[in-house]
């Protein structure tokens, strides 16, 4: 795996030795980046579900600020921090080893609020509508936030859950989708 753009484009990407985790590939990572970005001014993300650390890496690459890695795998924490060491990007990291909803509540407490998250759990083990509820209830968004569902090809995520509305969603050889969620019209304010 490789920065696919950005400062760090072409840098190695170490994956996690194991077979629980499943790295997000280039080609999904490039287009995946071109629907949200493809770079940033800035801004504060969450990356829950981190494995690597390889869409948070992409993201500082891309001009993000500041990430925030989430994942429970002692192996996934070992990975991200000798990811961000190699790249030398240590102070725009926080890694934590927890269960996401966990993670989230911690997040609102810090009264964090987020430009970008990704949710990329383990396929079919976790419910993106709880995920994206919590999301919504802790008030860890802005109007403009973009959350992004990483899931089965073969699954089809809800139109609207809480006040998010889809936005995008797109399937990538037929095993990788990709969904986009903001908050609806009637709730920006």
């Amino acid at each position: 795996m490789r920065v696919v753009a950005g400062t760090y484009k072409g840098h190695r990407i170490e994956a996690v030795p194991n077979k629980l985790t499943r790295p997000t590939t280039d080609k999904v990572k490039e287009a995946l980046f071109q629907m949200i970005g493809p770079f940033f001014n800035g801004g504060i993300f969450l990356d829950l579900f981190a494995g690597s650390g390889a869409l948070g890496v992409e993201a500082i690459s891309r001009g993000m600020d500041k990430g925030i890695f989430v994942d429970q795998q002692a192996k996934a924490i070992q990975t991200i921090h000798s990811n961000s060491k190699a790249l030398k990007i240590q102070e725009q990291i926080e890694v934590y080893r927890t269960d996401a909803f966990r993670a989230l509540k911690a997040a609102s407490k810090r009264e964090l609020v987020f430009d970008l998250i990704f949710l990329d759990p383990p396929y079919k083990k976790v419910s993106y509508n709880k995920l994206l509820k919590q999301i919504y209830d802790y008030k860890l968004i802005h109007k403009d936030t973009i959350i992004v569902c990483e899931h089965d090809g073969r699954e089809k995520l809800s139109d609207n859950v809480e006040a998010f509305h889809k936005i995008k969603s797109d399937v990538y050889g037929g095993s990788t989708a990709i969904t986009l969620y903001q908050l609806g019209d009637e709730c920006n304010g």
